[in-house]
């Protein structure tokens, strides 16, 4: 974990790289985020939308930011964490989560966060705010 001391404007986050999404790790998700959304586990709700197979709940993408943060900076120093969806995210792909400080005032850092596939697909976008006291 980062000390607040080390960061500095153009930080870079040590990525975080997750392994293949799977249908296990849909379903998994699924129950314990509560989140049963047909498309995002049954291949014929998928199909009767126009898509070709399930894809990942956004919230598991953005659930894998939030650990590139934690990973980085202890919880109780993030003041705020927000997200777009910007893309879907398809079975088997392997996310990169990235970050970079972008500004810091008066103690407080802004991380660009950015989630993004091995073809270059940006799939969520965001920010989060930093408390470096």
């Amino acid at each position: 974990m980062t000390t607040t001391t080390e960061i500095a404007v153009g930080t870079e986050l040590p990525p975080l790289r997750v392994t293949p999404i799977s249908r296990a790790t849909l379903a998994l998700f699924a129950g314990a985020s509560g989140d049963h959304m047909p498309i995002h586990i049954d291949i014929d709700a998928a199909k009767k939308f126009g898509y070709d197979d399930v894809f990942a709940h956004g919230m598991l993408s953005m659930a894998y930011l939030g650990r590139l943060l934690t990973d980085w900076v202890p919880q109780e120093k993030i003041r705020s964490y927000r997200v777009r969806f910007t893309a879907v995210t398809p079975l088997h792909a392997e996310p990169t989560c990235t970050g970079r400080v972008t500004a810091i005032d008066d103690g407080i850092a802004i991380v660009e966060l950015t989630v993004t596939l091995a073809d270059g697909t940006v799939t969520l976008r965001g920010d989060a705010t930093i408390d470096l006291t």
